[in-house]
């Protein structure tokens, strides 16, 4: 795994408007180099804001909107349009505001039964769900190059944290977190609401090029420190996200405090 960085910012604010200018920055980069840029988004407060940020800074022209393979590494399994799924906050906060080609927007399924507009057929069955976009990322997989079997190599993978460790929607000793091959899962009876959401894998998080963890608060202060400080993926699954070139962390002061 790469060497973690830290970076560490006065307040949430700074790390959303850092982050930003990051990934703004990253993506441009990736165009440079490759014409077509991807990257995972996350939800969570600190993620959506950085989204917000993204859509306000002066620098939002420099990236090629249309040029972008927009993924999400988790998803709240609720009916299609729910306030309560990243995809539909990622679409307030910022897709909605740009450019961006409907074809290189891949959300994860909804509970809504039956297919809809989004890319993953939707179904009642987060299994089928999580299938269905192990099968979106294999084809991505072929056009954008191949991280681990089956998972693109993302240019940017965005991921949160919370109190108790937990990154996308892989929870402590959870079911996902003792799934060690790349892919995606149905996670069931999460111990945040709502219960169930499908999920990539650490593992396949690790087929990113580069890999963030965005965090703010000093509710987060504990698993960070337990992370940085040696604990398992087991024990605090953030401890298992990592870059193939780049493992990133910006943390508000808050959040770092114990590290």
């Amino acid at each position: 795994m790469t060497e973690r960085e830290i970076v560490t910012l006065p307040d949430d604010g700074s790390v959303a408007a850092d982050g930003a200018a990051r990934l703004l920055a990253a993506l441009a980069a990736a165009q440079s180099a490759r014409g077509v840029a991807s990257v995972v988004l996350t939800g969570g407060g600190i993620g959506i804001a950085m989204l917000e940020a993204v859509a306000s800074s002066a620098d939002v022209g420099t990236v090629d909107w249309s040029q972008v393979e927009i993924f999400w590494g988790d998803e709240r399994f609720v009916p299609a349009g729910s306030e309560d799924r990243n995809d539909a906050q990622a679409r307030a906060a910022l897709l909605d505001h740009l450019a961006v080609d409907p074809a290189r927007v891949h959300p994860m399924a909804s509970s809504t039964p039956g297919p809809s507009a989004l890319e993953s057929e939707d179904s009642a069955d987060p299994d089928q769900g999580a299938q269905a976009y192990a099968q979106v990322l294999t084809e991505a997989a072929a056009r954008l190059g191949e991280g681990v079997p089956g998972i693109p190599a993302f240019d940017v993978l965005l991921a949160g944290c919370g109190p108790e460790g937990h990154t996308l929607s892989v929870f402590p000793d959870s079911p996902a977190v003792h799934a060690t091959a790349p892919g995606v899962v149905a996670v069931r009876d999460c111990p945040k609401p709502p219960p169930t959401r499908i999920s990539l894998t650490l593992a396949a998080a690790r087929s990113a090029r580069e890999v963030w963890l965005v965090a703010a608060g000093e509710g987060k202060a504990d698993a960070l420190a337990q992370a940085a400080h040696g604990a398992t993926e087991v024990e605090i699954p953030l401890a298992g996200l990592a870059g193939t070139e780049r493992t990133l962390w910006l943390l508000d002061e808050a959040a770092a405090a114990k590290i």
